[in-house]
């Protein structure tokens, strides 16, 4: 045997951490994502985990699908089988069990379909994601995909979080102003979700989420800051909203921690690679 040297040793956990562990480790709720993966590690799978693990909830994968990307833009998309989609569903679902669903990319009308049925009896908060473009404005949602989506996958939602372009994908509705989200609001929310969140990152002026259920309708209103590196915005708001609805959360009270969370990650985002780089998800705790 080689010769070794000891460089040091590793300190038992707080005394008062493990004593309470002692008595009944506890299980934090879970979180199942569904969605595509992001080499570059900024959105995706990868800032849903991110988000999950900071909010204190365990976290759960079904890849839809494998991008190759990175903070110029994406570079190639390839699509996983139906079946391997709904067999990661159903392995997590059926032993380990769910506490909140998110959707993101979805990539096809076959991936939509077979989730939206998936996910029909749950019974759990499903936040869809619908996810069409990437921030640079690369495709990430077949065409066809788009009516499947409006009228499989929307029912289903708890919340649905689209941005003003999604707005524009699946309703026709062009917003261009702050009173023209509650339109948009209201087009997205007849094609079948409990709650509409509409974001309005892309407007002049203050950062503005608008969210209602058709009865009630709050404004989540942030100062925009002057931070080009926004990657995983949006991924981020779903992971968020889901991970506080699981703890058991009511959806206005969800949204507006997500929105506190994300508007830090956003304050934080930091450069990475020679383009656009990623919120920081791990804001809190740097």
């Amino acid at each position: 045997m080689g010769a070794y040297h000891v460089v040091g040793s590793i300190s038992a956990p707080d005394e008062a951490f493990a004593c309470a562990h002692s008595v009944a480790v506890m299980t934090p709720p879970r979180v199942l994502t569904i969605a595509g993966s992001d080499s570059g590690g900024g959105a995706g799978i990868q800032a849903d985990l991110k988000t999950m693990l900071v909010l204190g909830v365990h976290g759960m994968s079904a890849l839809t699908a494998v991008t190759a990307q990175n903070s110029l833009g994406v570079q190639g998309v390839w699509e996983l089988p139906a079946d391997a989609v709904r067999a990661q569903i159903r392995a997590v679902v059926d032993d380990i069990g769910v506490d909140a669903v998110k959707t993101g990319m979805l990539s096809s009308s076959r991936i939509v379909s077979l989730v939206a049925a998936e996910l029909a009896g749950v019974g759990v908060p499903v936040v869809v994601d619908p996810v069409g473009v990437s921030k640079h404005g690369d495709p990430l949602l077949a065409s066809e995909a788009v009516e499947t989506v409006r009228t499989l996958l929307l029912p289903v939602a708890t919340v649905a979080t689209p941005n003003l372009d999604e707005v524009k994908l699946l309703t026709g509705i062009d917003v261009r102003t702050e009173d023209g989200m509650h339109d948009g609001a209201r087009a997205v929310l007849a094609l079948g979700p409990r709650w509409v969140l509409v974001k309005g990152g892309h407007l002049r002026g203050d950062a503005v989420d608008l969210l209602t259920d058709g009865r009630e309708t709050l404004l989540f209103r942030a100062s925009r800051y002057d931070n080009r590196h926004t990657h995983g915005t949006g991924c981020t708001l779903a992971s968020a909203v889901a991970a506080f609805l699981a703890g058991g959360m009511e959806v206005p009270d969800a949204v507006r921690a997500a929105k506190e969370y994300v508007t830090g990650a956003v304050i934080a985002g930091f450069p990475l690679g020679s383009g656009i780089g990623p919120v920081d998800h791990g804001w809190r705790w740097r």
